[in-house]
């Protein structure tokens, strides 16, 4: 999350609202959310479908242009007018804009339903939101209210019924039933974070990232603001929540952002407010995540906050966005994901990457960049994990959030 400040309590959450571009409130993972792996599709025909913004990929090369999305802010100055729509060249990189999706506010994160028809967005603002569009006509299937304030991500729920989503402002998460059309109900559950106590310079709980863990047993909600990540059983014929066990990190870490290995066993997470990541273990049956020793970034001493961690489909090497560094970080993934070891650091050619995706097939890094308005893309090369620019950064209005199909 965050404002132009950085931290949770540093960031003034309702200046962003009300208008500073240059906010880092909002989209966080994952993702989408998770490394879980689906192949890809084109939205609206027959077949399977396509990952979520920090889901891993893992599909067959896609041939000719393909769909791309955008979240931005609506009501900051230079900001955009809705979810840009654009194409993208699997093979050169290269972005094409072709139009807006109108009708939605603050379109901060995104996601897409695995049936891959309808496209999810929050609308981050105090009175928060989670818009449906279906991408056969772009028609706005109509917005929910999600009971707290900021949404800043979301995520679908891989049997495709209920939608999750987490609420910066208040602290909480929330479950929104999915009907076959794709468009959404009135919500079904809601969890405000009311305890353990703030972080150390945390003012109250800030729920970040919610997300199902691959094995699809138990859903996942980082907050930032009192150091935890909560682990829930989703009743699927109800759509509530029971919690099941709580992870707790260093104090003062902020944790952001959770990316599990393609193997399930062991998770990534990024620590916003003490430039931290942690390998955590992860036990399926029990839904009980374990938060290792924190890691260094490799960003050195100067001011940073890791967004997002991406994990390569073949669980070989992961991928850290750092706002203020301007770079994303390369791990090597070793002991069959028990373990990060730091390669370097590569320039990301904007100026705050907020988030970062993988094309469908892996071979490509999207990184959408703040405060430069812009995202670069990166060829990745499977067997070294180096990754080389594709030209120059394509322009989107505060970019915040890509979602390549």
């Amino acid at each position: 999350m965050g404002s132009a400040n950085g931290g949770c309590s540093r960031r003034g959450f309702v200046g962003v609202l009300a208008g500073a571009a240059s906010g880092l409130v909002g989209c966080s993972t994952s993702s989408g959310s998770s490394a879980q792996s689906v192949p890809s599709r084109t939205p609206g025909s027959p077949g399977t479908v396509s990952p979520s913004p920090t889901k891993t990929p893992s599909a067959p090369a896609p041939t000719g242009p393909r769909p791309f999305y955008l979240g931005t802010y609506t009501s900051v100055e230079g900001g955009g007018n809705g979810i840009g729509v654009a194409r993208y060249d699997p093979d050169s990189g290269r972005i094409t804009g072709i139009g807006t999706i109108t009708g939605v506010t603050n379109p901060s994160y995104l996601a897409l339903h695995p049936d891959g028809r309808t496209l999810y967005a929050v609308a981050e603002q105090d009175a928060g939101a989670v818009t449906a569009v279906r991408l056969s006509d772009r028609k706005v299937l109509g917005s929910r209210g999600t009971g707290g304030a900021g949404p800043c991500h979301l995520s679908v729920h891989p049997g495709g019924r209920w939608l999750l989503s987490a609420n910066y402002g208040s602290g909480s998460v929330t479950v929104h039933p999915i009907d076959s059309s794709g468009a959404l109900g009135e919500r079904r559950d809601t969890v405000t974070h009311s305890s353990p106590a703030p972080g150390p310079g945390q003012e109250g709980p800030h729920a970040h990232q919610f997300l199902t863990s691959p094995d699809g047993g138990h859903v996942l909600a980082v907050d930032l603001g009192t150091d935890t990540v909560y682990s829930y059983r989703l009743n699927e014929r109800t759509g509530a929540l029971t919690e099941v066990s709580r992870a707790h990190t260093r104090a003062g870490a902020g944790p952001r952002h959770l990316t599990f290995h393609p193997g399930g066993r062991y998770a990534y997470l990024a620590n916003e407010a003490d430039n931290t990541v942690a390998v955590c273990a992860y036990d399926r049956k029990a839904g009980r995540l374990s938060v290792g020793a924190a890691q260094s970034t490799g960003t050195g001493s100067g001011t940073n906050y890791p967004a997002q961690l991406l994990v390569t489909a073949n669980g070989s090497y992961a991928y850290l966005a750092n706002r203020g560094h301007n770079s994303l970080t390369r791990y090597a993934v070793e002991a069959d994901g028990a373990r990060l070891r730091l390669l370097d650091t590569v320039p990301v050619n904007g100026d705050f990457p907020r988030q970062i995706a993988f094309s469908p097939d892996g071979t490509l890094l999207f990184a959408a960049n703040q405060r430069s308005s812009s995202v670069s893309v990166f060829h990745v090369n499977a067997a070294s994990g180096d990754l080389r620019a594709a030209g120059r950064p394509f322009a989107s209005p505060v970019a915040v959030c890509a979602l390549p199909l």
